[in-house]
């Protein structure tokens, strides 16, 4: 009883955390779902605008927040006029939008290639109740406590595609990401404390394209984590401690795959990647070496988007694909309960949030709707600006990044 006890107050404190913070990319849990209430449901260019804050440079990492401040990171063209670019990392206060501090976490030169759509500073940073963690990709990983000033540095070699892409992820004290560049893929551990190397796994080497961009995601499966890493033509489970391989199922020639993974009663979803129509994997995380044969429980080849993630929500999945149409499926069988074109591109995730779900287009429009079976428009919001970065909630207000700055949405 007092275990039981003990677990019931976690378990609350953890909501009261969740509907308070945002502390990664796609939220407290990894996946896009939100505890937060008053989350505004109407907003434009002129309504219900708290604030906007101008963000120096270019990025479209999403913003984290933490005890009522938000972090961004930033790529911005040095002052001194010699082509480097100034990789930073900002804080901005919740209440009124104003830059607490602004930092300096390393430098690269303009002759470094992206994607049109992509930034220099695209992965979303980390936040704890005391350290941030920022990523670059190859250009450079830093942890800084919250006042700005930098702990640790450290540059891993690797030669991403297009640019930066896969944001960190925190497991106990272990900071972890993909490094899925042009050669040798593998997966990285470094010690949260130091940034020393804890462990790296190199892909299993099956892709011929190898380069990719997804996030991680730690579950839990009968007591035992698993790292769910998805990458070019494979999604591979690792044992987070040590980087030891569990299982892999394969999807052959799809690469530059995005969307991070989704976990909900039992079944992995994985989005594949470019080269013809993308699929949704549903995969039983329970095996053991090559389970492309036994684990997969079904497959979905429509509607599936190359960049946005997945959400799942009271067991529908939820999606956007990336030319705009948004789709609702049954989790254990897959089949399509509703398809419906928003309208515009899509690379921000959905979250949801107050039993809806946002998406929010590349062009600034946010349509609402209700997590149900059945579609439900609820509201079209357009702020008529470029973005790609996802959306967050907080109690009693949505951060939106556009390309020039930062919104606090409030109704």
């Amino acid at each position: 009883m007092c275990r039981l006890l003990i677990t019931i107050t976690l378990f609350c404190c953890s909501l009261t955390l969740e509907a308070a913070d945002w502390p990664q990319f796609r939220g407290p849990g990894g996946q896009g779902n939100s505890a937060s209430t008053d989350v505004p449901l109407f907003w434009d260019q002129k309504t219900n605008i708290a604030w906007k804050t101008a963000i120096p440079g270019n990025g479209w990492s999403s913003p984290v927040v933490s005890a009522g401040l938000a972090y961004v990171t930033t790529a911005v063209t040095a002052e001194e006029g010699n082509g480097d670019i100034s990789l930073r990392v900002l804080c901005i206060d919740l209440a009124d939008g104003t830059i607490v501090w602004d930092v300096e976490v390393g430098r690269l030169n303009t002759d470094v290639s992206i994607h049109p759509k992509n930034s220099h500073a695209s992965p979303t940073p980390v936040v704890t109740n005391d350290r941030l963690y920022v990523h670059f990709a190859s250009h450079g990983t830093a942890a800084l406590d919250l006042q700005g000033n930098i702990l640790w540095q450290r540059k891993i070699d690797y030669e991403p595609r297009h640019g930066s892409g896969s944001s960190p992820i925190l497991y106990r004290d272990l900071l972890i990401f993909n490094c899925d560049g042009e050669q040798s893929p593998f997966v990285i551990a470094l010690a949260s404390e130091s940034g020393q190397e804890r462990w790296r796994t190199p892909r299993p080497p099956i892709a011929e394209m190898k380069f990719s961009f997804s996030t991680p995601l730690v579950i839990d499966v009968e007591g035992q984590k698993q790292l769910i890493s998805p990458a070019s033509d494979v999604v591979a489970a690792y044992d987070p401690a040590n980087g030891e391989q569990l299982w892999m199922a394969r999807y052959p020639q799809k690469w530059s795959v995005v969307p991070r993974p989704v976990y909900a009663n039992g079944l992995v979803l994985i989005c594949t990647g470019y080269d013809g129509p993308a699929e949704l994997l549903a995969i039983r995380p329970d095996g053991t070496g090559d389970v492309t044969e036994s684990s997969i429980a079904w497959r979905a080849a429509r509607f599936i988007p190359h960049n946005p993630s997945p959400i799942i929500h009271n067991g529908n999945i939820y999606m956007v694909s990336d030319n705009g149409i948004a789709s609702c499926r049954d989790l254990q069988s897959g089949s399509l309960k509703w398809k419906e074109r928003l309208g515009g591109n899509y690379s921000a995730s959905p979250i949801a949030a107050e039993n809806r779900i946002y998406f929010l287009s590349e062009n600034g429009m946010c349509t609402v709707i209700r997590a149900a079976p059945t579609f439900a428009l609820l509201a079209k919001n357009d702020l008529q600006e470029r973005s790609l970065a996802s959306t967050v909630p907080i109690d009693g207000a949505m951060l939106i990044r556009t390309e020039s700055g930062l919104y606090r949405i409030a109704e």
